[in-house]
């Protein structure tokens, strides 16, 4: 299942993506997480030091092999060169999966040992002084919209990612990648702003969107998030002794989480869960091909020299099913 954490600058999603992390690894789930935030802090989150996390691989930096792999034998596609984030996969495509080792995960994931387990851990790289006045976030977080565009995962397997502040992912399709997307509010005017937002871009998609509380000090606070989101309120993340100590990099063993924030963390998974029933990979598919026309028409057939159309396989739907097909040599 993929499941997004996004949210506002600073309103926790990334403290609660790495605790949702932690809870489906000790469940014993496989679980491949994403920093995909222009502000890299997953991998800390998790409990590697700083040098640890600025030493990821770059997604961003591997995007001509990430093609070239995916790409496989598929006719449509002329070469690694002509594939843009929103390339979909076809007949002959290299497809990914979560639990297996491919070239990929060899040169972009590390694993990242937690208390109950070991999680990999894949990010787009930071924003650098490089970047400035010659490229967007959106070109970095472009590497994970085309693993996520072929990859075929399993209601027991999870890649949770940790998306980029505000709106920025519906600057393209990636929005639409995910079987939920938790979207985490502060109990704060400009906390429920983005929630706004991300509502009416995602209505007319079918997106499963539910708002994630954080931040919360009593019934006040909760009576707002509930006034000002209704029903799509899945619950709410008090204060966590827990996640102060890690923060001071004095961790405790994730099992003396409060009961409290456990039980938030269950209720998380159980409603991911439940999107399980309603996953469409049609649906899933014919929107992938909806983003590629709209990117290829835009920007894309100017920027490789080629009609990017054609890259669309129309009999090809992608499906869970894809797992046990081998991959093409």
């Amino acid at each position: 299942m993929k499941i997004a954490f996004v949210g506002k600058g600073g309103s926790g999603k990334t403290t609660l993506s790495s605790l949702f992390i932690r809870h489906l690894t000790a469940a014993r789930l496989p679980v491949i997480a994403v920093d995909a935030d222009i502000n890299q802090h997953l991998g800390v989150a998790l409990g590697l030091d700083e040098a640890e996390a600025a030493a990821l691989p770059a997604l961003g930096a591997q995007l001509p092999l990430i093609k070239d792999y995916l790409r496989g034998t598929n006719p449509r596609i002329a070469s690694a060169d002509s594939m843009i984030k929103t390339t979909p996969p076809g007949e002959g495509s290299r497809l990914l999966r979560i639990d297996e080792d491919n070239p990929v995960y060899d040169a972009c994931a590390r694993t990242v040992a937690l208390d109950d387990g070991q999680v990999r851990l894949l990010a787009t790289g930071a924003f650098t002084e490089s970047d400035l006045g010659v490229a967007c976030y959106h070109s970095k977080v472009g590497a994970v919209e085309l693993c996520l565009n072929h990859l075929v995962d399993t209601r027991e397997e999870f890649m949770v990612v940790d998306m980029t502040a505000g709106s920025d992912s519906f600057a393209s399709g990636l929005f639409t990648r995910f079987d939920m997307t938790f979207l985490v509010a502060e109990p704060t005017r400009r906390g429920v702003a983005v929630y706004r937002q991300y509502k009416d871009y995602a209505r007319e998609f079918g997106i499963a969107l539910r708002v994630v509380g954080n931040k919360v000090q009593g019934p006040e606070d909760v009576d707002f998030l509930h006034d000002e989101v209704g029903d799509d309120l899945l619950v709410t993340f008090g204060h966590s002794d827990w996640v102060r100590a890690t923060e001071k990099g004095r961790p405790h063993r994730f099992e003396l989480l409060e009961e409290a924030n456990q039980c938030a963390l269950r209720t998380l998974h159980e409603t991911a869960d439940a999107a399980y029933e309603r996953r469409d990979w049609r649906r899933y598919t014919r929107q992938m091909v909806h983003f590629h026309l709209k990117n290829a028409a835009s920007w894309g057939n100017e920027r490789t020299g080629a009609d990017l159309a054609t890259q669309v396989d129309p009999g090809f739907v992608l499906d869970e099913r894809l797992t046990a097909s081998p991959q093409p040599v």
